[in-house]
């Protein structure tokens, strides 16, 4: 792809090395990328701006022999590069639902939590620095579930994990060792939550260099007096108090939460009803904090999280619930994908063209949350290490009503605030900060703004 790695905007730095069978899809995927990403929020027809690219966009979802792991594999590798640049990466993973009931002529989907909804799972692992930096997606699986699977619980029970939802969470878990193998001076954290307390993970064979840190959800036995985990981090003293901010959550304010904290080593028995299998004893931490008199209209915080990164001082059981805090990243990358990018609006023909979108959206999605959080762990940054240059020199021209742009960039802090501004962000205190909606719209103005800019800037001699 030499002759797209002469441009520099973000979509080449994401795609241009897919190996999609064609060169030309490769080209294309990119040009998608570039044009979908200038109006996130917008249907395909308004996106694309013209009908020759829109038919290329529908031709181009329409192709069964494009995987999307195989677009998604650019991005993946870009994202090493970043996380080469940086010693401790949280590796988050979670699942959503992509909800397409309200288009049901659309084939290939099935049924989500309610049987009478339909859309598809999407397994998601997401990379974030300690400072909740997003550095890009390091695994995603998309799939729909198979209606007559639906009701037999009791059966899954008796299924090998590969034979269950549950191996997302080694899929995960196995591209985090891959990244390791590819960064090896990064330290990897996998953090789950509760639905990702499975002993198979737990007990996995893990590189050096990887960790777990998983908030608990079964009463497992241990080796000790007590006999469980519960009982066994009961008996254990207060040996400290935190603050931790609670972001907003749907109509629950952001708030401060006071939290008693906990911790203990314990060894984890194995399963009873799976003895035959040999499974280890696994030994680890268990770092519980309970939220101290929390509001009344609002769910107190009480997390009981297992990892195998030792805490054995105060300062290590804090940090460690400060990177399980991190986990809420990932919340607002969904809420990016959904709202922001509308992703649930699509309308394509079957459930694998629209996993060709979701995975084109989701780079998307990610960049805007990048812009977001970046701006707020490096604000000092200048902004050409997000911006192109034409798009930063558009923004200070209509920022500041002139022809003619400063020769340096502005600050990453100054330039994203900018891009704020244009959707809408008021900003009246220097504390306040923008969020991901004014972002994702004012993204979109800055690309009409970079468009004109470049056909009305005076042309070099």
């Amino acid at each position: 792809m030499s002759h797209v790695a002469t441009d520099t905007n973000w979509a080449v730095r994401e795609f241009a090395d897919a190996e999609l069978g064609d060169e030309r899809r490769t080209k294309r995927l990119v040009e998608l990328a570039n044009v979908l990403g200038q109006h996130p929020t917008a249907a395909l027809p308004e996106a694309c701006g013209d009908g020759g690219m829109l038919k290329a966009a529908y031709r181009f979802f329409d192709n069964d022999a494009i995987e999307a792991q195989d677009m998604l594999q650019s991005h993946v590798e870009s994202t090493y590069r970043r996380l080469d640049q940086v010693s401790l990466v949280l590796a988050v993973q979670d699942t959503t639902e992509v909800n397409w009931t309200g288009h049901p002529a659309t084939q290939g989907l099935g049924p989500l939590g309610h049987t009478a909804c339909q859309g598809l799972l999407v397994h998601t692992t997401l990379a974030l620095t300690p400072e909740r930096v997003p550095l890009g997606l390091l695994a995603q699986q998309v799939w729909a579930r198979d209606p007559n699977e639906v009701g037999k619980r009791a059966r899954r029970k008796q299924l090998p994990i590969s034979q269950k939802e549950s191996q997302k969470w080694l899929h995960s878990l196995d591209a985090v060792f891959t990244a390791r193998d590819s960064c090896p001076t990064t330290r990897l954290v996998s953090v789950g939550d509760r639905e990702a307390d499975v002993y198979d993970v737990l007990a996995a064979a893990r590189p050096a260099g990887v960790d777990l840190l998983i908030r608990a959800s079964w009463d497992r036995c241990v080796g000790g007096p007590e006999h469980y985990v519960w009982a066994t981090v009961e008996v254990q003293s207060v040996l400290a108090h935190l603050l931790l901010k609670v972001p907003r959550r749907g109509p629950q304010a952001a708030r401060d939460a006071t939290l008693a904290l906990r911790f203990c080593p314990l060894t984890l028995c194995p399963p009873r009803h799976r003895q035959r299998e040999g499974l280890p004893a696994v030994t680890l931490w268990a770092v519980q904090v309970q939220e101290v008199d929390p509001p009344t209209d609002v769910t107190p915080i009480e997390w009981l999280l297992l990892t195998t990164v030792a805490a054995e001082t105060v300062d290590d059981a804090i940090e460690r619930v400060q990177w399980y805090s991190c986990r809420w990243g990932i919340e607002v990358w969904h809420r990016v994908l959904k709202s922001g990018c509308r992703i649930e609006e699509r309308q394509l023909a079957s459930g694998e063209r629209l996993q060709r979108c979701l995975t084109l959206y989701s780079v998307i999605a990610w960049r805007i949350f990048y812009a977001t959080m970046l701006a707020r762990a490096v604000p000092e940054m200048p902004c050409s290490v997000l911006l192109d240059l034409d798009e930063w020199q558009a923004l200070y021209c209509a920022i500041y009503h002139c022809p003619t742009p400063p020769e340096e960039p502005p600050s990453l802090d100054q330039a994203v605030r900018w891009i704020a501004q244009l959707g809408g962000f008021v900003g009246r205190r220097r504390r306040d900060q923008p969020g991901t909606e004014t972002l994702w719209r004012g993204f979109q103005h800055l690309m009409d703004l970079t468009k004109m800019y470049r056909i009305m800037r005076p042309q070099p001699p």
